[in-house]
Order: C-alpha cells, then sequence, then structure tokens
C-alpha cells in the first residue's frame, strides 16, 4: 500500500483503531459472556535478546497490539501477561518455559521464534496440560495435541515457492542456508519439492550448503562458490542480523546479477532497513504482506502504524492472531477456563478471519491451512517494501 495513501497516517490510524475492534468480533470474537469474571494469566516467550531479537519484539507487540485494542481482555476477561526471554534457542527457552510453566502457571503459553526452542519446550506442554498457540515457525512433531501456530511449519515457504522457481529459472538453482532446525526445515520444503517437480540445484554435491549458526558473519566464500557453480539463481532462508550481512554482502559480491529468491523472512520487517538498496529486487514467499487489500488488514495496519514506525510484519500478524485465536477459546471455554479446556476449545474454531486472509488450523498438524504470496522488494514512496506480486499454493496438511 502506497505510503501516500490517506489511511496511512497516524491520526487516521488512531481513528481506526476502533475498526479493530470490530475486525475482533469479525475474527469470532463475540465478547465477554455473562461467565467472565476474574484475570487470567498467559505467558508469552520470544527472543528479547540475541539474534533474532527483532523477531522476538515483532512477537510480542503483535500480542500487545491485540490487548490494546480490546480493553485488554481475553475472552472477557483481564490478562496478565508474563513475558520472558528465549533468547538465542532451546538452551535457554526451555529454563524459561519452565518458570512460565510451573511457577508462574500460565493458563497458555505463546509466542517462540525459533523451531529448536518449540521442540524442546514441547514435553513440557505435555507435563503441565498447557496450550501452546505458537506464532512463528516450527517443526513437524509428533505430538501436537497441546501445540497450535498461528504461523507456518518451516517447510511450507520453500514447498509454496518451488513450482514459481522450477517455472521461471531457466538452468540450476544454488541452496544455502543457516545449519540449525529452522535452517533445515527451511531449505528442505524448498529442495525437496524443487528436485520432485524437476529442478536442478547447482550445489556441487546436489544438496543444500549449510553455513555455521551463528558463528557466520563472511559470506564471500559462500559466493565464490555459488559463482563457481554456475547458478542461475540462488534460494536461501536467513533471518535477523545473518539476513541483514547475507544481502549486504550478496549486492557487492560476484553473484550480484545472479536472482535470489528466499523464504520471506530475508527482507521482513526491520532487517529490510538495514540492508536498504541492497535488498531491491530479491523475491521472498510469505503468508503475509501489509498490502494486501481488506478489511482486517486495513484496521491491523492503521492500529499498528498508530503506535509503531513502519509497517507491521508477518511475525507481528501472526501473534496478533494467536491473541484472536485465545481471546475466541478462554471465552468458549466457559466459566472455568482451565488449559484443558482451553486447548479443546482451540480445536473446535474453525474459519479465524485475519489480515492475511481467512484460515483455519489444519486438524492433522494444527497449523494453518493458508495462501502463500510471492513478493518483491520495490520502492514504495519513499522506502522500500515487500510488494505482493503474485498468489502462490496454498499450502496446509
Amino acid at each position: 500500500m502506497p505510503h501516500t495513501t490517506p489511511w496511512h497516517s497516524r491520526a487516521l490510524g488512531a481513528t481506526l483503531l476502533a475498526v479493530v475492534l470490530t475486525v475482533g468480533t469479525a475474527c469470532g470474537d463475540d465478547g465477554p459472556g455473562p461467565s467472565a469474571s476474574g484475570p487470567i494469566k498467559v505467558g508469552l516467550l520470544a527472543s528479547l535478546s540475541g539474534t533474532y531479537q527483532s523477531v522476538g519484539t515483532e512477537i510480542r507487540d503483535g500480542f500487545q497490539l491485540y490487548l490494546d485494542t480490546h480493553d485488554g481482555k481475553l475472552g472477557g476477561r483481564r490478562v496478565d501477561l508474563v513475558v520472558a526471554d528465549e533468547g538465542n534457542g532451546a538452551q535457554t527457552a526451555v529454563p524459561a518455559a519452565t518458570k512460565l510453566l510451573k511457577q508462574d502457571r500460565v493458563a497458555a503459553l505463546t509466542g517462540i521464534v525459533g523451531g529448536g526452542s518449540v521442540a524442546g519446550v514441547t514435553p513440557l506442554l505435555e507435563e503441565t496440560k498447557v496450550p501452546l498457540v505458537g506464532s512463528n515457525g516450527r517443526p513437524e512433531l509428533k505430538d501436537v495435541s497441546r501445540v497450535w501456530h498461528t504461523s507456518y511449519l518451516s517447510d511450507e515457504p520453500g514447498e509454496a515457492i518451488a513450482q514459481h522457481v522450477r517455472d521461471t529459472v531457466q538452468g540450476s538453482v544454488y541452496a544455502i542456508g543457516p545449519d540449525y532446525q529452522g535452517g533445515w526445515d527451511e531449505l528442505r520444503g524448498f529442495t525437496d519439492t524443487f528436485v520432485k517437480i524437476g529442478g536442478k540445484l547447482a550445489n556441487s554435491d546436489g544438496k543444500t550448503t549449510f553455513t555455521p549458526f551463528p558463528a557466520t558473519t563472511n559470506f564471500t566464500p559462500y559466493f565464490a562458490r555459488i559463482k563457481a557453480s554456475g547458478a542461475a539463481a540462488v534460494y536461501t532462508f536467513y533471518a535477523g542480523s545473518a539476513a541483514v550481512d547475507f544481502v549486504k554482502q550478496y549486492a557487492q559480491s560476484e553473484i550480484k546479477d545472479v536472482p535470489l529468491y528466499a523464504a520471506g523472512f530475508l527482507t521482513e520487517g526491520g532487517v529490510l532497513n538495514a540492508q536498504g538498496d541492497a535488498a531491491r529486487d530479491i523475491f521472498s514467499v510469505l503468508n503475509y504482506s501489509p498490502d494486501l487489500d481488506n478489511a482486517e488488514n486495513r484496521a491491523f495496519v492503521a492500529a499498528w502504524k498508530a503506535k509503531h514506525d513502519g509497517s507491521p510484519t508477518t511475525y507481528a500478524l501472526a501473534s496478533y492472531d494467536a491473541a484472536a485465536v485465545l481471546d475466541r477459546a478462554i471465552g468458549a471455554a466457559g466459566s472455568d477456563p482451565t488449559p484443558e479446556a482451553i486447548n479443546t476449545a482451540i480445536g473446535q474454531l474453525g474459519q479465524i478471519a485475519s489480515p492475511r486472509g481467512t484460515w483455519q488450523f489444519s486438524t492433522t498438524t494444527h497449523s494453518p491451512v493458508q495462501k502463500w504470496y510471492l513478493r518483491q522488494v520495490r520502492q514504495d514512496g519513499r522506502a522500500l517494501s515487500n510488494t505482493v506480486v503474485g498468489d502462490l499454493a496454498t499450502v496446509g496438511r
């Protein structure tokens, strides 16, 4: 959405905060029933330090925005939000989650940036019987009875864009990403699908090149490998500060003219501001863009801009939707919204109207069945923006 359009102003954004309350009802918030009474405690775990601090901050702020526009309540009950720092992964996430679940005794848990963190925290959910409504990517898990996600499975972005890359790129594609759980999942989603539909990887061994994480800050040697491979395009996933390093160095490298495709996190949010012109023309795949044209998104973007500089990200959107899910579920859980009752109610929600478009939880994976969008970094007024240039697959299983 161009920055010059009238509804982007802060003044109108503040006025449209009231519209967000209406959106909450459209999302299924039937309002507090007569049984709503005492407060409820919700835990939010996100990376508020480390490599993914910017992502964790967006997740925290997206959830808080929903509370701010819904009188600080979920399901008609005043929320006591307990926030904890996930840090850089499971090593710090598990102790923080243990405190939230066992000492603070939250009725529901939300947030969590890293897929490895989710895997580490999952056994605690079974032990304490508390549901997780996560708001970032995660790997596939054997037991999702108390695990719900408003974002995506980590292999889905690559899966959604693989056909487009196969149809568009004349030649082989080089796959590269960070060496940890999220990177493995993100790149596997692309490479498995791409090869299955007849695409060829340019990597010398036919496998993704993984860079040590978080140690890798100099990508120049890897760009030399890509040049030598003769790749016609590159597909990657990086996020946070690693995404800034990768994109800035790519734009200065000997492969700067090789088309770059990526999971949308490469250019999402504050990292795009840090990348600047180096990110121009990068193609990415994501489940959300702030320029989607629907009533829920217009209200959401206006509410966000009334409180923050810049546009909301998929991280903020997923966390906002996590709050909307808990709003409906806590309200439906009756006069005694125990963790078990909330978990049962989440499974009965059906379709959810959202700024990304309508979606619903998969009955098998408990992640969204949703549409994915092709975006390109383009000039939008005086700033660069991830502009939607096409629809990709609807993915969910």
